[in-house]
């Protein structure tokens, strides 16, 4: 058998009295990362739980810890006897076949009937390691650390620490929708809004059946991405052709790409209402587009009664990219396909579009007819990670599909 220890987020342990609400979604969401691995819970602290792990099952379960929101780091450890000699023996074993010029010892000790205090205890394996390797001790920058935790009936040796993703669990921050392009910016606008804890909804517009359902499988294919940090992601995939139709026929040519945001933010607020979410995420960064200039986003922005959450809003794209290679989704975003945004666009878009000419355009159209006929012909994919779980209840006139992992 193998041991695991996980540590939540230290920003946990500024909450105050909702702290038990965050920790009880964290372990719920480790548990959930684990699941089909029989994990078994060993122990648990305020800010750490510790499995038993199945031989072998160690490389999987860091795999997928790597992309758990909440975890600030995860450990491979050996639980020993709380006794000096024994760690002194697991530690010489570990020590086997390993190379590095600088260390530090890290001791913590839950448990004040030990005979010695962690600096004494640190004191007195750091002097074990040194003679056995002949490496230097370094309190700030060690290029290995070894981390000994004494507990009540057990002393806990960590062997291999990764980082985690940090961030908050899903869902202690309430609920979003996020519109998902099928560019590179949006599905990092999403990432970070469920790193800040928040339950994010997905919505694609795409132009089929005038064009080809290539956007639609390249949103599925985001949205699987997204779900190793989320777990559970919905998303509504709306038709978008036939509102582009009755724009492209009543607006000025310039303005097509400023309606066509419009309606899609009116959409994605009608899902947010069926969702119970309290504000909409967009990708937009200022100025690296003509549609994200300051006065075509507040044009946008008056056609949303919710809040529109930007939080791309002051990077470039090279910052943008390598978040999005960070995250996986970045090779998926590349992959060619026909967007909404882009299909008919002028050559020559508006960049400081005016709000009395937009006003007057959309008193031409058919708006709640085309909101209706979009939001009637949509579907709903649930995809969930890992492994698949029941469908909820979903859009009463959507068609829902459930994915579970590639």
């Amino acid at each position: 058998m193998e041991h695991l220890l996980v540590n939540l987020f230290h920003e946990l342990a500024l909450k105050g009295e909702n702290r038990p609400l965050f920790l009880k979604k964290a372990k719920a969401h480790v548990k959930r990362a684990l699941k089909g691995l029989e994990a078994r819970l060993e122990a648990q602290w305020p800010m750490a739980l510790l499995f038993r792990l199945p031989q072998g099952a160690w490389p999987e379960a860091a795999a997928r810890l790597s992309a758990t929101l909440g975890v600030e780091t995860f450990a491979k450890v050996l639980r020993l006897p709380p006794d000096l000699k024994a760690i002194e023996a697991a530690l010489a074993k570990a020590l086997e076949g390993e190379s590095f010029a600088t260390f530090r010892v890290t001791a913590k000790r839950t448990d004040k009937t030990f005979p010695l205090t962690s600096p004494e205890l640190e004191r007195r394996l750091g002097a074990f390691i040194q003679e056995r390797t002949g490496a230097k001790v370094r309190l700030k920058g060690a290029e290995r650390e070894f981390v000994v935790r004494i507990l009540p009936g057990a002393a806990l040796l960590e062997v291999a620490r990764h980082p985690g993703p940090g961030g908050l669990p899903p869902g202690v921050s309430g609920k979003v929708v996020a519109l998902l392009s099928g560019g590179i910016d949006s599905p990092v606008a999403a990432y970070r809004l469920m790193r800040r804890g928040a339950e994010v909804v997905l919505v694609h517009f795409h132009p089929f059946p005038l064009l080809s359902g290539a956007s639609r499988e390249k949103a599925r294919a985001i949205a699987e991405r997204l779900a190793r940090f989320q777990h559970r992601v919905r998303l509504h995939l709306v038709p978008f052709s036939e509102v582009q139709r009755r724009i492209i026929l009543e607006a000025p040519k310039a303005y097509r790409v400023v309606l066509y945001r419009r309606y899609m933010l009116r959409l994605a607020e009608a899902v947010a209402k069926e969702e119970g979410a309290l504000a909409l995420v967009t990708g937009d960064s200022l100025g690296q587009v003509a549609s994200q200039t300051l006065e075509n986003l507040y044009v946008v922005n008056q056609a949303a009664t919710l809040p529109v959450f930007r939080p791309l809003i002051g990077l470039d794209k090279g910052e943008i990219v390598k978040e999005a290679q960070k995250i996986g989704t970045y090779p998926i975003s590349i992959l060619p396909d026909e967007e909404c945004c882009t299909l008919f666009a002028p050559k020559h878009p508006v960049t400081r579009a005016e709000l009395s000419v937009v006003l007057d355009t959309e008193a031409r159209l058919p708006t709640e007819e085309l909101l209706e006929l979009a939001l009637k012909d949509r579907e709903v994919a649930l995809f969930t990670w890992p492994g698949r779980k029941a469908l909820e209840e979903g859009a009463s006139r959507a068609f829902i599909m459930e994915h579970g992992p590639a």
